[in-house]
């Protein structure tokens, strides 16, 4: 075998793929030798670099468990989750070209914070007494041709006054439920308007955002999981239209068209009917679904 030089080195490990039958993975592990190796050539990457990089993955993995997925944060917070979410939204809306009706709404990333099995709840319980201020959220649901969407479940979920999520501070879920449309598409549901917080920064994520100058922050939002029969799974968001950070998202996933007015009401009657002897907040959102294929 002769020498390989430093640019043969990412077209040999290809050729040792000739034989793979699963054509999308060869496509994939193709595309990811040559940059891989593209960038190390690039930047001319030293034995002490690379081993200090497979150290920072392996303290990664370290820092996972069942409440804690710092691979998922390292993904959002480079910006590579928003860019799946980007490319998922490019082929819905090539699939859609030439369909009528509005456009869907935008999606963003989970973040690492979903839990699953949240308790299933009645339209406008309360899931946010005690956590902060009290805020009414509530709309509709409908497909992109405006027809309602009747029993479609809405799992929410959002941190505390203090930005903290329940998995961070203990085994009980709190914050979190998952509601159902009625019959002409509604939601509501009463929480807290929420405030904006640092991502976890006490592992290797946070210590590689500190060295690239960087802050934590993510603006206040409620996040949105829509699942309905017949139509794409929607993971989205609500963000506080007066929330720091909005324009310095720490994972890149505010998106205009998800910016939310919250309201401020004196004490009194909620549009739901409920009376509060204390300042409420309003958020008011319509959702469109795209129809499976």
């Amino acid at each position: 075998m002769a020498a390989l030089e430093v640019s043969d080195f990412a077209q040999a490990v290809i050729d040792r793929m000739g034989e793979c039958q699963d054509a999308r993975f060869k496509q994939v592990m193709s595309a990811l030798v040559k940059y891989a190796h593209a960038f190390m050539r690039e930047v001319d990457l030293t034995p002490e670099e690379w081993m200090a990089g497979i150290q920072f993955l392996t303290e990664t993995g370290k820092k996972c468990d069942d409440k804690r997925q710092e691979f998922i944060l390292l993904s959002d917070t480079l910006g590579i989750s928003m860019l799946i979410v980007a490319l998922d939204q490019a082929r819905g809306a090539k699939a859609l070209a030439g369909r009528p009706g509005e456009k869907p709404t935008e999606a963003t990333v989970q973040g690492p914070f979903f839990w699953p099995g949240a308790p299933q709840l009645e339209l406008g319980a309360d899931i946010g007494q005690g956590y902060g201020e009290p805020t009414l959220y509530y709309g509709r649901v409908t497909d992109t041709g405006g027809r309602p969407v009747a029993g479609c479940e809405l799992d929410v979920w959002s941190g505390d006054e203090h930005g903290f999520y329940d998995m961070q501070k203990g085994n009980e879920m709190h914050l979190r439920a998952q509601f159902r449309t009625d019959q002409d598409g509604n939601y509501r549901f009463w929480s807290i308007k929420p405030t904006f917080y640092p991502v976890p920064g006490d592992g290797p994520v946070g210590r590689m955002l500190d060295k690239m100058g960087r802050h934590l922050n993510r603006p206040g939002h409620m996040h949105m999981m829509l699942n309905a029969p017949g139509h794409e799974r929607l993971i989205t968001h609500i963000f506080v239209k007066d929330s720091p950070y909005l324009d310095s998202d720490a994972v890149f996933g505010v998106r205009n068209s998800l910016i939310v007015d919250f309201p401020r009401h004196p004490p009194g009657r909620a549009p739901d009917g409920r009376v509060l002897e204390q300042p409420y907040y309003t958020a008011h959102y319509d959702f469109r679904l795209v129809p499976s294929a």
